[in-house]
């Protein structure tokens, strides 16, 4: 069967591309998805689960051999320390990162997206992108210019009045500390502390997938959804892509088409667009590859949000209440006038829950990300031709000292918080925390995680001196909360230790305009230099915005798909 287009990758971008470009009764389109369906009726409870820390370590949905390098690699130094691979938590499920996320539905800084048009992606300042971050969804609180009310994704907050004592403490400590209180986080941009945006209605996740494709969308005949599908290459008859060959539940099978469009992520389109030809030449040279178009910002210039976080034992009464399964309630943004940053550069949330098992309803944490970030160094290669074999990714985060000198600041600030009466009244203990691999291991869910945990949370609830023994010995790392802010050298250690991204990989295909060398996409998403062939994800961002990406992501496959149904 020839399809009109072919969209590889069932993610946030993917679920929209479907939809929209299926509304059109004689467009033939076909979803290919790597990972499981999730149809209405039979979407994992693991999935709805207003509280996401069941899907996010979920190996069931994801991609689990793809492993990255977040720390700088040091070229000229021999002696330096080999970066850590780390496990990365990529979706591989039917909605994509929207399946596992936490939820937040933030859009980042009217600034984001005039820069966006400023480095060559026209027509995509933010009053052009607004109208689709309206069209995305259906605000359960606000009705005003900022908000719409027909979207597919239904967004709200969970109000003050229901946050847990814990929540309601860091936002007393806030209040004192000048911060402003912002009823509506996406209303006007500025500082201040805010209720936490979520796709979520009725305690119950709401996906791209579970939103867009709906099953009215799914009973359109011109609309296939193949799971289970991965895609091994693209097929080219000269310069045009044509088609798609893929592995369908086990077997060969190719699919052809009109256009191909890339929205595998800011990880795997790079890679898929290398293993066809397009990308770097002496990379591609290198390992092999015939160039079919040198494109060298392909895999290039891959951003995320440099994160810390500052944790604490929460005191019984302050815990997860019974009103809601969410455990990010509250969230502030703030300028920090550090490195010729934008207003808003810099964002934290407030977990009130930091694990799904007895010890992670103890402890709470305090996670910081650099907002506006700087770190621009970051790259995807291919390790092998193998289709199989994960691509090698470096995202090479504090390559820009501007982030790490704003997460040292910040933690700083998060610390005096801390040390306010307001939370010491619900909390206890607070200490520098990381995303260790011990806190990954202890994280997955199985029966001897709950067993250990269960005995552990009893012992943290019994005498203070106990308590504070056995967080330094089992739950801290190298740095307790008074070294890091005594010595400035501990806390650069630390920082460069601790800072991970937060599953915002984005750039590695940029839209730009014609005379950027480094512009991998056009503004409407079409690879530069071959016919039939586009990306639609993070990938193309032409900077990360100051945004959780779920729906900037969104956004940016609302307004291609609106491209392409206008004949662009």
């Amino acid at each position: 069967m020839q399809f009109d287009t072919i969209i590889v990758g069932g993610g946030s971008a993917g679920s929209v591309l479907a939809n929209r470009l299926s509304a059109r009764s004689g467009h033939q389109v076909l979803l290919c998805e790597a990972g499981m369906d999730t149809p209405h009726g039979k979407v994992p409870h693991e999935i709805l689960d207003s509280y996401p820390g069941t899907a996010y370590l979920n190996s069931k949905f994801l991609w689990n051999e793809l492993k990255v390098t977040t720390e700088v690699i040091s070229h000229n130094n021999p002696d330096a320390p080999k970066p850590r691979l780390r496990k990365y938590e990529q979706a591989r499920v039917l909605g994509g990162g929207s399946s596992i996320n936490g939820q937040l539905a933030n859009r980042g800084a009217p600034t984001d997206y005039d820069e966006w048009a400023a480095r060559g992606a026209a027509g995509w300042e933010w009053d052009n992108v607004l109208p689709f971050f309206k069209k995305i969804e259906r605000d359960m609180d606000f009705n005003d210019e900022w908000h719409g009310q027909e979207g597919r994704i239904p967004v709200r907050r969970i109000w003050p009045d229901f946050w847990p004592e814990h929540a309601k403490g860091l936002a007393e400590a806030l209040k004192q500390s000048g911060m402003k209180y912002l009823p509506d986080q996406n209303g006007f941009f500025e500082d201040g502390y805010f209720p936490i945006t979520i796709s979520n209605a009725y305690e119950r996740r709401v996906s791209a997938a579970i939103g867009y494709l709906d099953p009215a969308t799914r009973a359109r005949p011109n609309l296939t959804i193949s799971t289970l599908t991965q895609v091994s290459g693209l097929i080219f008859e000269g310069n045009t892509c044509v088609g798609i060959e893929a592995l369908v539940n086990g077997q060969k099978q190719t699919f052809r088409g009109h256009e191909v469009i890339l929205s595998c992520g800011a990880i795997h389109s790079p890679a898929h667009l290398m293993r066809a030809g397009i990308g770097p030449a002496g990379h591609l040279r290198d390992m092999g590859i015939e160039v079919r178009h040198a494109l060298p910002g392909v895999g290039q210039r891959l951003m995320d949000h440099p994160s810390i976080a500052l944790a604490a034992f929460v005191k019984p009464f302050a815990r997860i209440n019974e009103t809601t399964r969410r455990h990010i309630m509250l969230g502030w943004r703030y300028s920090s006038g550090m490195g010729g940053a934008p207003a808003g550069d810099m964002f934290v949330t407030a977990a009130t829950k930091s694990s799904w098992h007895a010890v992670g309803e103890q402890i709470a944490a305090a996670i910081l990300f650099v907002n506006k970030t700087y770190s621009e160094t970051g790259e995807v290669k291919l390790q092998s031709t193998d289709w199989r074999t994960e691509p090698e990714v470096a995202f090479n985060l504090l390559s820009d000292k501007r982030d790490l000198d704003r997460l040292a600041d910040g933690f700083r600030r998060m610390a005096a918080l801390h040390l306010m009466d307001a939370m010491k009244r619900v909390t206890d203990d607070p200490f520098p925390a990381s995303y260790s691999d011990k806190v990954r291991q202890v994280g997955v869910i199985n029966g001897k995680n709950k067993f250990l945990t269960d005995i552990m949370a009893k012992l943290l609830d019994g005498p203070a001196a106990l308590r504070k023994l056995l967080l330094q010995k089992l739950v801290m790392e190298e740095f307790t909360l008074e070294q890091v802010l005594a010595d400035e050298d501990a806390m650069e250690a630390f920082v460069r230790r601790a800072a991970v991204g937060v599953w915002h990989a984005s750039c590695t295909c940029r839209m730009g305009s014609d005379d950027d060398p480094m512009a991998v996409t056009d503004h409407a998403g079409r690879v530069r230099g071959v016919e039939g062939l586009r990306v639609c994800d993070a990938s193309i961002f032409p900077v990360v915005p100051c945004a959780n990406t779920n729906f900037p992501t969104l956004m940016t496959a609302e307004k291609v798909a609106d491209a392409i149904l206008a004949g662009h």
